[in-house]
């Protein structure tokens, strides 16, 4: 069902080989521009965990109870390196690959790491603490973790636009705090972007994906070089782009491959030129 006033683009979800797919779009000043579909519906979310995780680690460095430069992780990790993926823990084990700083290792076992030492920081099981410091103040009800901190979410598109809302236009968090989660962390490291392969540089912030001059990407050609996200292998993906004064949330019941790559994109271009034609006008 699309929502009155959605974006005409929305719709093209109904196209993508997928049982059931939901989009919603949300500006900078938390109007929603538009939606598509089961906006209701829960979703797996797979590593669209990660930006949620992530949030609520900063809301416990803004409490007081973690520093982003203290010891986490394994010899000379910090939580810093954890949520920009720099770690050196590998992919899916809790084994070192590198030194701490020195590449861009993609890594489901550093933010299980990260979850563990903010629940041990805070005496609070980290699915608890998400959802007391980001879930419930926000109102995102249909949205749980049960399991891993880096991919076993679950959330609704509503949901996700009030995340994405927030973090246009934080209240949770101190505005520089998202300002630095959405800035490069360790400039100029190489790795592989799930998905899309070897990527120079392969730009992270603090449990975000920077777009920048990455090719190829889940986001769009018109996608601003600022824009941020995260997208899940269980087809879902998060953007928000700064430039364009909005974000956008996509969430279906199909795993990633190769119809995302071809669709995703295409999608991002046709919505970020529907908001440039539809942008409010200035005062």
């Amino acid at each position: 069902m699309g929502n009155p006033g959605s974006l005409r683009s929305l719709a093209t979800i109904d196209n993508w080989p997928v049982p059931n797919a939901a989009a919603a779009v949300v500006r900078a000043d938390g109007a929603v521009a538009g939606a598509h579909g089961p906006t209701g519906r829960p979703f797996p979310l797979a590593s669209v965990t990660k930006p949620l995780a992530a949030y609520a680690v900063l809301v416990a460095y803004e409490e007081g109870a973690v520093e982003l430069d203290e010891p986490a992780g394994p010899e000379g990790a910090t939580v810093r390196h954890l949520l920009a993926h720099t770690s050196g823990l590998a992919f899916d084990e809790h084994r070192r690959q590198a030194e701490p700083g020195t590449r861009r290792i993609y890594s489901n076992a550093g933010f299980e790491v990260l979850a563990d030492h903010v629940a041990k920081a805070t005496d609070i099981p980290f699915p608890e603490y998400l959802r007391q410091a980001v879930l419930e103040p926000l109102g995102m009800r249909s949205t749980a973790l049960d399991g891993s901190a880096a991919k076993d979410a679950v959330s609704t598109v509503d949901d996700l636009v009030r995340f994405a809302a927030e973090v246009q236009s934080p209240r949770l968090l101190d505005p520089r705090t998202v300002l630095a989660a959405m800035s490069v962390e360790y400039p100029g490291l190489t790795g592989i972007l799930p998905g899309y392969g070897h990527q120079r540089p392969n730009d992270w912030g603090l449990g975000f994906e920077i777009r920048d001059g990455k090719s190829p990407h889940w986001t769009g050609s018109a996608s601003s070089p600022r824009t941020f996200g995260h997208f899940g292998q269980s087809g879902t993906f998060l953007w928000i782009d700064p430039d364009a004064g909005a974000a956008c949330v996509a969430l279906t019941d199909r795993d990633f491959g190769p119809w995302a790559v071809e669709a995703w994109p295409a999608f991002t271009d046709a919505v970020l030129a529907e908001l440039r034609e539809t942008a409010p006008p200035l005062p």
